[in-house]
């Protein structure tokens, strides 16, 4: 074990261990104030004096080779670590109630912690994506607070990248409702490839109404999934108890971040990052080329073991870095910045004008474009930041942009670099013939050879039974990116992104019970009075 250990430090580029003997307490019983008990495995540097602890609380399994893994690091660097499975998950008692439950647990588990004689009353969390939840469950309210945390593409709330603009992120919530559902019969708790199932999950997708989905993906239902079609509604109270934003800034724990320009919980964890600064918060975060992947969760365990032997050891070595550091995609540069977004970057209209083009400048006079939106044969996506790191990211879009309900407008060959760094949104007039409607905006790089590349991209719905010309405000993903010289920016606008979101039936039905589908027709407006325009973030000036 200790030369494997070894060889996966080097691969990963861990500074070298300090305490290569490990002790592991296997199957520790943590008790819950309603009877029911959760377990966990304890890793340490062999030894009897108290040290504190490094708590990591997962669905997936603590017996995991990413959660046994990231204990086994931690704890070869002088760190004790406890992993415990979250309730209702691989033998923990009770009933797995996703996102519900984790603060009452989390802070229930903090306490009998401190109570063991082998802990020094010192405590820090670390975790990606759910994992980060769980320490947002427990950071904000825990007195006295934790010492760390370490928050990997996560976000203190998941309601908004559940719904982004209001409208159901179809593929992603299948896809980890199916993961979910599955894990624990499966081979290696689903690491492992399995064609039949993904094949039997993307054609749920197509599966009507969304809300019993989960049978048509893995054959049983999923509460989850059903508990988030049942509340998409904006401000379904459901999800008011699992928000931890506004409690979040009060939290005096220093938070170190790691995130990717293609993860689907890059929006609200820089909002996390951006309002925990301006509150006077002491966080840092890294935004690298990665999206809830493999690459992501390398650099989150390289940030847990500097952030924690920082506030846990006293190795200060690493806390010089500046605030926020990121990728330039297409430049292959890392920045660093003292905020978020740079206060370097200027918010830059680029319009949408008449015959497909693009231009910096406002536009004249100009008829609309008309498109035809029917969700029975819905517009399709490609790429972005999706869960499943196989049709993610980056994609070919020319085959999208040639569709009738697509329209394109495409700028001239730049003259030189354009970096874009910061939040993107855009501004659309548009109106429907139903009332009834979601607006697509995505943001493409076209090389000299023609092809398309997404860079960000955002949906909005519409408000139900909306009349005459609305100005829809989109919210884009954030990117950090250079579009070199010779390449053109394009924007499509559509009405619809399927699957990656829920089609808009054209009817106003609740989206989780919608059966029946009526076509809508748009138009999008780009003339004087109604300047349908991008906002992009311009690095440094054009």
């Amino acid at each position: 074990m200790g030369m494997l250990s070894s060889l996966f430090d080097r691969l990963l580029g861990l500074p070298e261990a300090t305490t290569p003997d490990l002790e592991i307490a296997r199957d520790l019983r943590v008790p819950m104030p309603d009877g029911v008990v959760l377990h966990a495995d304890r890793y340490r540097p062999r030894g009897s004096e108290p040290l504190p602890v490094v708590l990591i609380r997962t669905p997936y399994g603590r017996h995991k080779l990413d959660a046994r893994g990231t204990a086994r690091v931690l704890a070869r660097r002088g760190m004790q670590v406890v992993v415990q499975d979250a309730r209702g998950t691989f033998g923990s008692g009770g009933r797995f109630s996703a996102f519900h439950q984790e603060k009452e647990d989390g802070l229930a588990t903090a306490v009998w912690l401190r109570e063991q004689p082998w802990c020094d009353g010192r405590l820090a969390m670390a975790g990606a994506s759910y994992l980060g939840f769980t320490q947002w469950a427990v950071g904000p309210y825990l007195d006295p607070p934790l010492e760390a945390m370490c928050l990997g593409v996560t976000a203190s709330e998941f309601r908004t990248t559940f719904y982004p603009g209001g409208v159901f992120a179809l593929h992603n919530l299948l896809t980890w409702a199916a993961l979910i559902g599955t894990q624990e019969e499966a081979p290696l708790g689903g690491l492992l490839p399995s064609p039949r199932r993904e094949r039997r999950v993307r054609r749920a997708m197509a599966h009507v109404p969304i809300g019993r989905s989960d049978v048509a993906a893995i054959g049983k239902q999923v509460p989850f999934l059903r508990e988030a079609a049942a509340h998409a509604a904006a401000g379904d109270a459901f999800w008011t108890d699992v928000d931890h934003s506004a409690a979040a800034v009060k939290m005096t724990t220093p938070t170190s971040m790691v995130t990717g320009w293609w993860d689907l919980l890059l929006p609200a964890q820089l909002r996390d990052h951006a309002a925990l600064r301006e509150a006077g918060r002491r966080s840092r975060i890294l935004i690298g080329p990665w999206g809830h992947d493999l690459g992501a969760m390398r650099a989150l365990l390289s940030e847990e073991v500097s952030w924690l032997s920082a506030h846990l050891l006293g190795d200060t070595a690493q806390l010089q870095r500046s605030p926020v550091r990121l990728y330039l995609q297409r430049a292959g540069r890392w920045l660093d910045f003292e905020q978020w977004p740079p206060p370097q970057s200027a918010p830059t209209p680029l319009h949408l004008l008449p015959y497909g083009r693009l231009g910096w400048s406002a536009p004249g006079e100009g008829a609309p474009d008309v498109f035809t939106y029917d969700p029975a044969r819905p517009t399709r996506s490609v790429g972005g930041p999706l869960l499943d790191m196989r049709e993610s990211k980056q994609r070919d879009n020319r085959a999208i942009e040639a569709r009738p309900d697509v329209l394109v407008y495409t700028g001239a060959p730049l003259p030189r670099d354009l970096d874009l760094i910061g939040p993107v949104s855009a501004t659309v007039y548009v109106r429907t013939d139903t009332g009834h409607g979601d607006v697509f905006v995505r943001l493409c790089d076209v090389d000299p050879a023609g092809v398309s590349r997404n860079v960000t991209d955002g949906i909005l719905r519409l408000p139900a039974g909306s009349e005459g010309v609305v100005k829809a405000e989109v919210e884009l993903h954030p990117t950090g990116y250079r579009f070199l010289r010779g390449h053109r920016l394009r924007v499509q606008v559509a009405g619809g992104a399927f699957p990656r979101f829920a089609r808009n039936h054209g009817t106003g039905e609740p989206v989780g019970e919608a059966v029946r589908t009526r076509p809508t027709r748009f138009e999008i407006f780009h003339d004087a009075g109604r300047p349908s325009s991008l906002t992009l973030p311009v690095f440094g000036g054009r």
